[in-house]
């Protein structure tokens, strides 16, 4: 049991991540409000940070040359790095996307209950809910 336990602390920053993303998938799932959709935004933060902590190597060096040392296993590999920082400008640009749509629905029905919008937008189509 202990071993265990000092596995996950080893760990910690896996452990966060794994956290992060469960807690947003559970906000994502069991939410009827379209503003607490936002959980996509965590599930984004879990993965980020799994990126970027499994991206870092302790003891190695950003790839930046300077004392002539070439060899690869002296650095770490910056793709992780990169991976991370284009996933945030994406995430960033979808949940804009997202809370500019929930704007306009919200002026639309005035309502973000996710039940009551599909009861007017059956009840506007003119079919059944």
């Amino acid at each position: 049991m202990t071993q265990i336990f000092g596995n996950l602390l080893s760990n910690y920053e896996d452990v966060v991540a794994v956290l992060l993303f469960s807690i947003g998938f559970c906000v994502l799932l069991f939410s009827r409000n379209l503003i607490k959709k936002v959980g996509l935004d965590i599930m984004d933060t879990g993965v980020f940070l799994l990126l970027a902590s499994r991206g870092y190597i302790a003891g190695r060096h950003v790839p930046i040359i300077v004392d002539g040392i070439t060899t690869a296993e002296y650095y770490i590999n910056p793709i992780p790095a990169g991976l991370v920082l284009t996933g945030i400008v994406v995430s960033v640009s979808v949940s804009a996307l997202m809370l500019s749509l929930t704007v306009r629905i919200y002026r639309t029905y005035h309502t973000l209950d996710v039940d009551a919008l599909y009861m007017m937008m059956a009840v506007n189509k003119g079919g059944k809910p």
